[in-house]
């Protein structure tokens, strides 16, 4: 009976996770989890997970609503389930306070995408614990994009855009939209003649885009934030006449059907996006904390030796880094628009 005592003792300090499975639980909190680029996140967060071993994750659909989050973060920390959060913040000014209670409860808290707090443009913790942020600043991104947008419009007087942003409700779409406008707003011979709000989706940018198309007659340039938009977008353009290729389109996520449209010379560029990456490394982060090691709490995603690129992603880039491959958002995005992308396009004609 000793013997067999004294291995399962011994049991406990050599195979502890094999043989009682996960000593940690991690929640990822998803802005939406019907969104590509989150889905991206997650599989990050998962992978992560399982080449540390002994964690367990669980996934929480925000639906893009900031108040849902909110509570779903109490809900969580009341519960006493969960050691650490990754979290793709709705709000990421007003998650503050629910991320606050969370570090005040012992939980280890990284964000991914987006800085927390009431400054997006600095990636160091703003709230006092938090352990990482995986993110970009979104001005930083936006001003790369309208810099791109200047520089193509140089020698075109008018040079008519439009541009199409998420939601301006938000505050990073709304940080984006401002450093668009400031950009942007210093060149005379640009002029912004219409702006969609899209949601990061194609059937609404199709719609808005449609309805600006009315009145905003000949478009050189279509600026976005997202490449979901763009999908929806180019369709809109193709009905109106447009040929497309002729146009500067400028997206935002390095979405893979962004990348064939640029290779394919349909979209100019798209800014890059690396959702994988910034899931593996806030969950990476999260794990090594918990487990008592010293983690660096700034992770800027838009850095080369992260995304493995230019942030600004042209066709020229993409020559010249002919190994690199999106992390998320094939033709899974949306199938529908997949498919009349490629009759835009001109590959079932």
């Amino acid at each position: 009976m000793n013997y067999l005592k004294t291995i399962f003792i011994l049991g406990l300090f050599i195979f502890p996770q094999s043989l009682f499975g996960a000593d940690l639980k991690i929640a990822f909190f998803a802005s939406s989890s019907e969104n590509g680029y989150n889905q991206a996140t997650w599989e990050g967060v998962k992978d992560a997970a399982a080449e540390a071993g002994g964690v367990d994750v669980s996934i929480f659909n925000g639906e893009f609503s900031a108040t849902l989050q909110y509570g779903q973060i109490e809900d969580i920390i009341a519960s006493q389930e969960f050691d650490g959060f990754v979290v793709v913040p709705n709000d990421s000014t007003g998650i503050a306070g629910a991320i606050e209670q969370a570090i005040a409860a012992g939980i280890k808290v990284a964000t991914s995408l987006f800085p927390i707090g009431p400054d997006l443009t600095i990636l160091e913790p703003q709230v006092e614990g938090l352990t990482a942020t995986a993110a970009g600043s979104p001005a930083y991104g936006a001003a790369l994009q309208a810099n791109a947008v200047v520089d193509y419009c140089k020698n075109k007087n008018p040079c008519n855009t439009i541009i199409l942003i998420g939601q301006k409700i938000y505050p990073f779409d709304k940080l984006r939209y401002d450093t668009y406008l400031d950009v942007l707003g210093k060149e005379s011979n640009i002029k912004i003649v219409a702006t969609v709000e899209g949601n990061y989706s194609p059937d609404v940018s199709l719609t808005g885009m449609t309805d600006a198309l009315q009145a905003a007659k000949d478009v050189h340039v279509v600026l976005s934030n997202a490449d979901q938009h763009l999908l929806g977008a180019e369709i809109a353009l193709a009905d109106a006449g447009y040929n497309v290729a002729d146009l500067y389109l400028m997206g935002g996520g390095a979405a893979e059907v962004a990348i064939d449209a640029i290779n394919a010379g349909q979209w100019d560029a798209t800014f890059i996006g690396v959702p994988y990456s910034e899931g593996y490394l806030a969950a990476e982060a999260v794990i090594k904390a918990l487990r008592g090691e010293v983690v660096n709490p700034v992770i800027d995603i838009t850095k080369r030796e992260i995304g493995g690129i230019d942030p600004i992603i042209t066709k020229e880039v993409l020559d010249a880094n002919p190994n690199w491959k999106a992390e998320w958002g094939g033709w899974y995005i949306n199938i529908k628009y997949y498919i009349k992308f490629n009759y835009v396009w001109g590959v079932y004609k």
